[in-house]
């Protein structure tokens, strides 16, 4: 997608020197665009744990890159070792995120097709540019499938605007290019129909006000931002059309964990008749877990909640304090909504129902 007019994806191998692989550092956006160059694994586990990139896809794009990494700094280790070493660190990286471990493990099954270490190295570089290139398509894809139920409200509302929430950030930033909860509201855009998104801050890591609100400004898309506890007054008030969200894993049986919150974005458009979707690429399916109350949630620092990063009049990014000295703070970065709640799932392959018998028929192969 764009950023001042200029295409660039979130993570791409450098064009002088591929055993530098570059990405957006997201903790400066929107204030400042900064490109990172990662350099080993440990810059990779690094990027993934501490949020410089975030998302189901762009977090399998650089577990893969980052496999590429480990066995490019292997220095007296076979690759073997090297990747069976680097999968560990990576995989503990962040729990939650169902891409990250399919990522791992597509490198770790593609390089037992090498002969040699040279090969098995070209092997992980190519393997890794597979995993970046197919979330891009699989995410155009999933668009198009998305713009048709757009379409269908644009006539409901006789060309009027649709009003669309999202929660979190599911747009490009959050893969290698066009977003999964985004990636239909470009396409309609692109369509000529008239869309609006309202989009939920997304506390503690404001998400939503920091990426979401800023990406759809790059792309001209009409957007307003709310706080995360007023989506529900919203949709009482007859101000959302749909709702689209991403997810970090699925279940194959329906059940969705996405950022924290969205259960609750759930619970009210089911409540007020709003069609509730979650828009995926296959990466994302856990074709293992039954149940989503199985998927592990990760738990971060409390420092999350109980202060606030912004962009002082100083001009520089500055941590303030919210809450009082010793204030306890729990901090779930996940919520799973069940299946019941989803009115259906955006993949690649088209629009399914959130139940385990039409996710096998469209992905009978699993």
């Amino acid at each position: 997608m764009k950023i001042q007019n200029k295409h660039y994806r979130t993570i791409w191998p450098d064009a002088g020197d591929r055993t530098k692989i570059l990405i957006i550092d997201q903790r400066q956006l929107p204030h400042a665009f900064i490109i990172e160059t990662l350099s080993s694994l440990n810059d990779a586990v690094v990027a993934i744990r501490d949020m410089h990139v975030r998302g189901a896809g762009l977090i399998g794009a650089t577990a893969g890159f980052g496999m590429y990494l480990a066995a490019v700094c292997r220095e007296k280790k076979s690759i073997d070792v090297a990747l069976t070493e680097g999968a560990k660190l990576l995989d503990a990286s962040r729990p939650t995120a169902r891409n990250l471990k399919w990522a791992i493990d597509r490198v770790l099954l593609a390089v037992q097709a090498g002969k040699d270490d040279t090969e098995k190295l070209e092997i992980c570089f190519q393997t890794a540019c597979e995993i970046a290139d197919e979330d891009a398509d699989f995410c155009q894809s999933l668009g198009q499938h998305g713009l048709e139920i757009i379409k269908e409200l644009s006539k409901s509302k006789k060309g009027g605007t649709v009003n669309i929430l999202t929660h979190c950030n599911a747009g490009w930033l959050a893969f290698v290019d066009y977003g999964s909860a985004t990636a239909p509201i470009y396409a309609a855009r692109d369509a000529g129909i008239n869309v609006h998104v309202w989009v939920d801050e997304t506390r503690p890591w404001n998400q939503g006000a920091k990426l979401t609100a800023w990406e759809l400004q790059q792309e001209n898309i009409p957007c307003t931002l709310i706080t995360d506890n007023a989506g529900g007054h919203l949709m009482q008030n007859g101000m959302v059309d749909m709702v689209i969200v991403g997810t970090d894993r699925t279940t194959h049986t329906g059940d969705v964990a996405n950022k924290i919150g969205t259960y609750l974005k759930a619970l009210a458009a089911k409540d007020n008749d709003v069609p509730f979707y979650v828009a995926l690429p296959s990466s994302t399916f856990d074709w293992e877990l039954d149940n989503g109350h199985d998927i592990p949630i990760e738990e971060r620092s409390g420092d999350e909640i109980t202060g606030i990063s912004g962009l002082h009049k100083n001009g520089k990014v500055e941590t303030v304090q919210l809450t009082a000295p010793g204030t306890k703070a729990l901090n779930y970065s996940f919520d799973v909504t069940p299946s019941r709640l989803v009115t259906g799932l955006i993949t690649e392959r088209g629009v399914v129902a959130a139940d385990r018998e039409a996710i096998h028929r469209l992905f009978p192969e699993k």
